[in-house]
C-alpha cells in the first residue's frame, strides 16, 4: 500500500485505526510490525510527527468510533457507567520501533492500561490482573 493511498483513507472521518495481528511471543515467527505497534504508529507518524489527524482525531477513531460502529453498549468513552478502559500514554514519547526486518519491539511511551477498572499493566509492566472477556454486540 502506498503511503498516498494510506493517507487518502486516513483522510475519512469514519476510517477506524485498528490491527489484525494477534498477540506475539517476542522473537517467534515474522509478522507484520503492526502486530507491536498498530497504534503507536499513528499518534507517532499521523498525528506527532506529519500532522495529519489532531490528537483527538485520532483517539476517537480507536476509541469511541469502533465502540459506536460494532454497538458496544458503554465503551470507547470517558463517562459515569461506562467500563473504565483506560491506556496512559505519553505523546510526545510515543513511538513504534518496530520494522519488517525486525518486528519484535513493544510499542514505546504507554505507561497504563486500565480493563474494566482494573490495571492490567502498570508502570510498563504486566500484571496479573485478567479482567477482559469477550464484547458482544448490542441487539
Amino acid at each position: 500500500m502506498s503511503e498516498d493511498d494510506l493517507q487518502a483513507f486516513l483522510n475519512h472521518p469514519l476510517t477506524m485505526f485498528a490491527s489484525d495481528g494477534g498477540p506475539r511471543k517476542p522473537g517467534e515467527d515474522m509478522p507484520h510490525p503492526r502486530s507491536y505497534g498498530n497504534d503507536a504508529r499513528v499518534l507517532c507518524r499521523y498525528v506527532r510527527e506529519l500532522k495529519f489527524l489532531t490528537l483527538e482525531e485520532a483517539i476517537r477513531r480507536m476509541t469511541s468510533l469502533p465502540a459506536q460502529i460494532f454497538r458496544l453498549k458503554d465503551r470507547g468513552v470517558l463517562k459515569a457507567g461506562a467500563f473504565a478502559d483506560i491506556v496512559i500514554f505519553d505523546p510526545e514519547k510515543v513511538n513504534d520501533p518496530s520494522a519488517f526486518d525486525d518486528p519484535h519491539h513493544y510499542a514505546e511511551g504507554f505507561s497504563d492500561v486500565i480493563v474494566n477498572g482494573t490495571l492490567v499493566i502498570r508502570d510498563g509492566v504486566l500484571t496479573d490482573a485478567r479482567p477482559g472477556g469477550p464484547l458482544r454486540m448490542e441487539r
